[in-house]
């Protein structure tokens, strides 16, 4: 049984599809990375996914379970951060997790917990007094007090500076080290391809690329590309005399563009621009990253309030 099963998954809001028959899997251990622009779809497939808002069509299993139908089950078994996570301004880290694990019925190592999130040297800290990063820490803490199976990660780090960025990752990576699966919701491009063992990029409802990060670079980036800083006449020379490749001149910038095939292009374009006999200056290779390709798939975004349900709407739980 994999811990995530989603096949044909959709919800409209009207005229307006959210969610259009996404479908994907998630292994046990790994963390997955949904992204995607404001208004892509992502936070009502991680709310249909974690019991909180009704499908209007397709299957869903998480933990084997359904999870409109067996919500209450469901949510013994997963921990969750939302987006803008907060807490009781005058309580402790220590006395919300002793908190949450009264709520749960569970009895819990409140130090253990504190330990694994990176939290100890803040455990009797009042909420109001955190940095954003240790409030983050604190929501991690209480998505740990059930010890769940499966954790919802809704943009964890939005809003943090770097240091405290980086933190979180830390705690994220100790949590998969200790073969918990996660499913990592960001804006952050670099983020994603740092934690996430695989990521699917969602645009207007629809899933427009999965895979790794390095599958997904491969299939939709550009290639290997070797840079020359030059003129438009060195690239002209490299273009007549190197064999069938594609050579391209950015005249704001002033590079020269060698899109590479193989490695060995790179020396048949060095060895023309030298024998030209012109100057050319600092030279690199570079390839796409995460966030030059999901810059090419995404369309223009929608308003965050589209994907949310209106306000008359009342397919939306409780979290219990």
């Amino acid at each position: 049984m994999l811990p995530i099963e989603v096949s044909g998954l959709k919800k409209y809001y009207g005229s307006l599809k959210a969610v259009d028959g996404i479908s994907f899997t998630v292994k046990e251990g790994e963390v997955f990375g949904l992204l995607g622009p404001n208004g892509a779809g992502k936070t009502t497939s991680i709310e249909i996914m974690e019991g909180l808002r009704e499908r209007d069509s397709g299957d869903v299993k998480i933990l084997g379970l359904d999870p409109w139908k067996n919500g209450y089950e469901l949510h013994k078994k997963i921990g969750v951060i939302p987006q803008n996570f907060t807490f009781f301004e005058k309580t402790t880290p220590k006395e919300a997790i002793n908190y949450y694990a009264d709520l749960f019925h569970v009895k819990v190592d409140t130090d253990a917990i504190l330990q694994d999130v990176l939290l100890e040297d803040m455990a009797k800290h009042p909420f109001e007094s955190l940095s954003g990063g240790q409030k983050q820490k604190t929501g991690l803490a209480l998505s740990l007090v059930n010890q769940p199976e499966l954790l919802f990660l809704d943009e964890p780090t939005t809003g943090l500076d770097p240091n405290a960025r980086r933190a979180i990752w830390e705690v994220i990576r100790g949590l998969k080290a200790k073969g918990k699966t996660i499913i990592l919701t960001t804006h952050y491009l670099d983020e994603a391809q740092q934690l996430s063992d695989h990521v699917a990029i969602m645009d207007h409802g629809h899933i427009v690329a999965i895979g790794t990060t390095q599958e997904i670079i491969q299939q939709h980036g550009s290639g290997e590309r070797l840079e020359i800083q030059g003129t438009q006449k060195l690239a002209d020379y490299i273009k007549a005399n190197t064999e069938e490749m594609q050579v391209e001149y950015d005249q704001a910038r002033g590079i020269i563009t060698v899109l590479l095939k193989k490695k060995i292009d790179a020396l048949a374009a060095l060895a023309a621009a030298e024998q030209s006999g012109m100057e050319w200056g600092n030279i690199q290779t570079r390839q796409d990253s995460l966030d030059d390709v999901f810059i090419k798939l995404v369309q223009e975004p929608l308003e965050e309030q589209q994907e949310t349900t209106p306000k008359n709407q009342t397919d939306k739980k409780q979290r219990r």
